[in-house]
């Protein structure tokens, strides 16, 4: 729950907001059909309505949601190869990124990323560690060494569609993603491009993959009149709001 009282000034309470909606989506705690009524929702965040529209306005610049005249707005269906699109062109981008930072890179950001990688070994084994924002810190060393920042700022859109958080809920994601950075430091350290572009293809894809697989099994994509459309507020599935 957001506190209105603390961030409702916030001139970036809009975004966090369309953060925490977007996430509900991709995650069936809201799903496709159903009507995002703008009180209920403000109500259940704890914020005022104001807000709520500008996040859902954004969400749909993003193709999240539909304004409907006198319906509101509704969640727009999402399919399994719209995840497996966005994981597409997020992996082909942070590859280049990766391959651009390389050759560049020298020993101080890869002591950086080294201790970043021991981190994410500690949270690979407590699942309440925020694994999710230690691999954000180490791609960001890696985007500010590549200094392309309109790469940057597509594969920030591109993220949108698979945020790094979402993903480090899957099951046996947190392994791989040591793994995965273990081999990505690896060409780093020698400053191979090729590899370094591999391997930071390799990681987004698999975790594109492990995270369609992951909500499948949650029935993200089933029909059936217990998942039907709900009204404003989302679904109970079972999962922690990882919002909080």
């Amino acid at each position: 729950m957001i506190n209105a009282a603390m961030r409702a000034q916030s001139p970036r309470l809009p975004d966090e907001l369309a953060g925490r909606l977007r996430e509900w989506i991709m995650t069936g705690r809201l799903r496709a059909g159903d009507h995002l009524h703008l009180e209920r929702l403000a109500e259940h965040l704890g914020v005022s309505v104001t807000p709520v529209r500008e996040a859902l306005l954004a969400l749909r610049g993003e193709g999240f949601v539909d304004l409907e005249p006198r319906r509101g707005f509704t969640v727009v269906p999402l399919s399994p190869h719209d995840f497996a699109d966005a994981h597409r062109v997020q992996a082909s981008i942070a590859g280049e990124l990766a391959a651009r930072a390389a050759p560049r890179i020298t020993a101080e950001p890869l002591a950086e990323l080294d201790a970043l990688l021991d981190e994410m070994r500690l949270a690979a084994q407590f699942v309440l560690a925020d694994m999710g924002d230690v691999v954000t810190r180490f791609h960001a060393v890696l985007w500010r060494i590549a200094d392309s920042p309109k790469l940057s700022w597509f594969l920030g859109i591109a993220t949108r569609y698979a945020p790094q958080h979402v993903a480090a809920a899957v099951p046996g994601w947190r392994e791989m993603a040591v793994t995965d950075h273990q081999a990505l430091l690896l060409a780093l350290q020698q400053h191979d491009p090729v590899a370094a572009r591999s391997a930071m293809h390799e990681h987004v894809t698999r975790t594109g993959e492990s995270l369609i697989h992951h909500l499948q099994q949650l029935g993200l994509w089933s029909h059936t009149p217990e998942t039907g459309p709900h009204q404003g507020v989302p679904h109970h599935t079972g999962n922690n709001d990882p919002g909080g």
